[in-house]
This record gives structure tokens, C-alpha cells and sequence, in this order.
């Protein structure tokens, strides 16, 4: 008999007995039942079938050559495919510690011979309820995950832009051109794949990381949007006080996306959001704010964001060339920023935009 049933509504189920009369008996009191009967007179005869087919139940002997009932449910039970159809062995034994050995491996139920028709379709007809019962669960289950899942993900969209859309208001206060913030992340984004080719920094940065850091970067002065307008959009020199209040943007920053990331299924993007925006400003000499971080102490994609921010504020607002940006930076490698990932920007300067 051809494996699958064009028959929805009728469960395939799988006998497997080394006895041909035993198979016969079992494959008419199915048939009764209405349900689709499918013979195997070996475990390993059962294993080839279930290769490229699943039934919703299995029946075996225990006592068969070769390959025994027992073992052939421990290997099913091992299958990602086979795990989950029920087994219920058939024996003329039925001795408690034969019950008790078919259970621990796996098997929900056990019927003994000589066949009673009314008992095997009793026990096949209450796993085959619950087997669909269990299906239906999962299907449900499966759903609602997806639904469950989509509904997170449309919420964290609705953060992320959010973000953004403080993200650049705090630029306009600073009166940065429209297209920086876009422009740093593309940089810091340039900047990581040619970091993931240098073998310094190879282990360190994946191609989702590399995703994550140009998302990441533009949030870097988020927390400017707690600082007052006419601190941010002053052309003079800020007072002590004014650096002071302007400083602090970091930890207003940091605070926000921390807040944010309690509880969030999107921890990437926001963790890193929440390391670039706190500490872009430590410097490797450990002379920054707001912790005066040092060298490895600072998190890799602050130390990214404060090298590619370097160059686009000195290329961007500052008017320098290429090459003036880079001279400028290379006096300020060791202090400013790590000195290994200044070295791979000045290597891949002309990819950047």
C-alpha cells in the first residue's frame, strides 16, 4: 500500500510485526475503524517507510528478529521527525516490568495478545484523539507565535522610528545638516566591514553586527534632545556651566534607551544604541565623559561611532578634504580613539561617503 492517504479524514497508522497473521488481524480490526492500516514486518522495514512519510500512529511488537520493538521506539523517539507519533507496543507478554520498560522509553500505551477488536480500537481510537488533540495545540500555539511575534515586531518598528524622529530633532537643534545623522550611520557601517576583514577584530564583528551599528549609530546624541535649544544652537564658545549641562547628554542618552531595553525582544539594536549613545564621547586615553572609560573598557561600537563621527564632523560641518580629515585624526589616534580602528579608516577612507 502506497504511503499517504488521499482520504483527509482517515488517520494512517503503522503496524509493524514480524507474524503475517498478527499483521492481517491488526490491518482489519483498523480498516474497521475506518482508519488507513499500513504493514511493516520488520523495525527496519518501519524506519525505510517513515524516511519520506509520518502516520499519526504506530503499532508494534516488541518481540521481533533484528531489530526489537523497544529499540525501534527509542530511535523514533531520538527523530526530529518521529518524536511526536505515539507508540504503543503489542505483546503477549504482559508482565508490569515489560509495561513499565515500553513506558520509560517513550511508548503511551500497550496491548496485549491475543487481539481483542473491541479493546484495540478502544486504545488506538483515544490516542488518535489525543494525537490530533496535540496537533490542533500546536498549530494553535504556532499561530499565536506568529501573531505574537508580529505584533513585537510592528511595536519595536514603531520605537525605532520614534527614536529617530527624536534622534533628529536633537540634529536640527544642533543645526547639523538633514542628511548627517544617515550619513554617520552608513560611515560606522563602511567602517565595521572593513574592521570584519582585519583579523584584529574578525571575531568581534558579524554581518548582523555590522547591520546594527549603521541603525545604531544615528541615536548616538539622542540624549541632546534633554538639553535646552539655546545651549545646543550656540555659535560661541559654551561656558563651563553650558559644557557641564552639555555633557550630560550622554547620560540622559544612555538613560532613555536603557529604560527601552527592559524587557525588550529587540536587544540588539537597542543595547547597542544604548552603548553608542553613553560612551561615544570616552576617549582612549581615558580623558572623556561621562565615565572617563579607557581603551578596551569602552564598548567596541562607541569606539566605531566616535571614530567615524570624527571624520564626518571634519568633512561635514567643518569643511575639511579627505586627506585634512585624516591628518587631523591621525594626530588625534591614541587619544581621541583606538589607534587600530583609525588605521583600517585611513586603509578603506575613500569607500567612505
Amino acid at each position: 500500500m502506497a504511503h499517504g492517504n488521499k482520504d483527509s479524514s482517515k488517520a494512517e497508522i503503522l503496524i509493524i510485526d514480524d507474524v503475517e497473521l498478527n499483521r492481517e488481524i491488526l490491518k482489519e480490526i483498523i480498516s474497521d475503524m475506518g482508519e488507513s492500516p499500513f504493514l511493516a514486518e520488520s523495525g527496519e522495514q518501519a524506519l525505510e517507510m517513515l524516511e519520506s512519510w509520518k502516520p499519526q500512529l504506530i503499532l508494534t511488537d516488541i518481540s521481533m528478529p533484528g531489530m526489537d520493538g523497544y529499540e525501534l521506539c527509542k530511535i523514533l523517539k531520538k527523530g526530529e521527525k518521529t518524536r511526536n507519533i505515539p507508540v504503543i507496543f503489542i505483546s503477549a507478554f504482559s508482565e508490569p516490568e515489560d509495561i513499565i520498560e515500553g513506558f520509560s522509553l517513550g511508548g503511551e500505551d500497550y496491548i496485549t495478545k491475543p487481539f481483542i477488536p473491541e479493546v484495540v480500537q478502544a486504545r488506538v481510537g483515544v490516542h488518535l484523539r489525543l494525537y490530533e488533540a496535540k496537533r490542533e495545540l500546536m498549530e494553535s500555539n504556532r499561530k499565536l507565535q506568529v501573531s505574537v511575534n508580529e505584533q513585537l515586531r510592528q511595536i519595536e518598528l514603531e520605537k525605532k522610528n520614534i527614536l529617530y524622529a527624536m534622534a533628529n530633532i536633537a540634529a536640527q537643534d544642533m543645526d547639523y545638516e538633514k542628511e548627517h545623522m544617515k550619513r554617520l550611520g552608513r560611515n560606522c557601517g563602511i567602517l565595521a566591514q572593513g574592521m570584519q576583514l582585519s583579523p584584529m577584530f574578525e571575531n568581534k564583528i558579524s554581518d548582523t553586527y555590522i547591520d546594527t551599528i549603521e541603525l545604531a549609530a544615528p541615536l548616538c546624541n539622542i540624549g541632546n534632545i534633554g538639553i535646552p535649544k539655546e545651549i545646543l544652537s550656540k555659535k560661541t564658545e559654551l561656558t563651563e556651566d553650558e559644557e557641564a549641562v552639555m555633557r550630560n547628554h550622554t547620560s540622559i542618552g544612555g538613560k532613555l534607551l536603557r529604560d527601552l531595553n527592559i524587557n525588550s525582544d529587540y536587544n540588539d539594536f537597542i543595547a547597542t544604541s544604548m552603548d553608542v549613545a553613553l560612551y561615544h564621547h570616552e576617549n582612549w586615553d581615558g580623558s572623556g565623559y561621562p565615565n572617563g572609560r579607557a581603551g578596551a573598557e569602552i564598548p567596541l561600537a562607541a569606539q566605531i561611532v566616535a571614530v567615524a563621527g570624527r571624520y564626518c564632523e571634519l568633512t561635514g560641518k567643518e569643511g575639511y578634504s579627505r586627506q585634512e580629515a585624516l591628518a587631523v585624526m591621525e594626530k588625534e589616534a591614541g587619544q581621541k580613539f583606538n589607534p587600530d580602528i583609525y588605521k583600517i579608516c585611513n586603509k578603506i577612507s575613500r569607500q567612505l561617503c
